[in-house]
């Protein structure tokens, strides 16, 4: 392997906290137990990368803009990209707003990755092949020269994986909640946390 890719969105970064946000906001505008609006969400992080925006939705409740001063990275994610640094080549493929360089760059790790393709900037988003086909491109890399790991068994494992990448499903977040129940959504590995990633190198 020359190169390790990885999402960003509750693969690095925590976004707890935005969650939470966008969970009280929706419960408040309907005024029903929280526990009926979790429990949708739940349902739809079984099928839907964005859980909370397809309850809200279902719900009829349009949901404020995504509030990126409420993500932090993960504890472990600092010392993770530093170690697998030193021996790979590493890169972003994620689904992400304007400004991904700078966020990174913000927690202290921007410097580890030579490519970052994010979404706003590229064009198209995950799980289109063709973000991570323009990432292999712009890093001079085989597909099957590469790791991807993210959380998503549908925007990182599945797309990754008819391209030919070596996969890593993060079980984090809303993660948990996804099944594998066919051959395409079989990852390489399987780790719990981010912290989990270093042992599978």
């Amino acid at each position: 392997m020359k190169w390790i890719f990885f999402d960003l969105g509750a693969t690095l970064v925590d976004e707890s906290d935005v969650y939470k946000s966008r969970c009280e906001y929706a419960i408040r505008q309907l005024n029903i137990a929280p526990e009926e609006f979790m429990n949708k969400v739940a349902e739809k992080a079984r099928i839907c990368p964005t859980p909370i925006r397809a309850a809200a939705k279902e719900y009829g409740v349009v949901l404020p803009e995504w509030d990126n001063s409420l993500e932090k990275l993960y504890e472990a994610a600092p010392g993770v990209v530093a170690a697998l640094h030193s021996r790979f080549k590493l890169g972003i493929i994620a689904n992400q707003s304007l400004g991904t360089q700078e966020r990174i760059d913000k927690w202290g790790i921007g410097q580890y990755f030579d490519v970052v393709m994010a979404s706003a900037e590229a064009g198209c988003a995950k799980p289109d092949p063709n973000i991570f086909i323009s990432a292999l491109n712009k890093a001079g890399c085989k597909a099957t020269d590469a790791f991807m790991i993210g959380d998503r068994l549908d925007n990182d494992i599945i797309p990754a994986k008819k391209l030919g990448m070596k996969t890593i499903w993060v079980r984090q977040a809303y993660a948990i909640y996804q099944k594998i129940d066919d051959e395409s959504k079989v990852p390489d590995y399987i780790v719990n946390s981010i912290d989990e990633i270093l042992a599978v190198f």
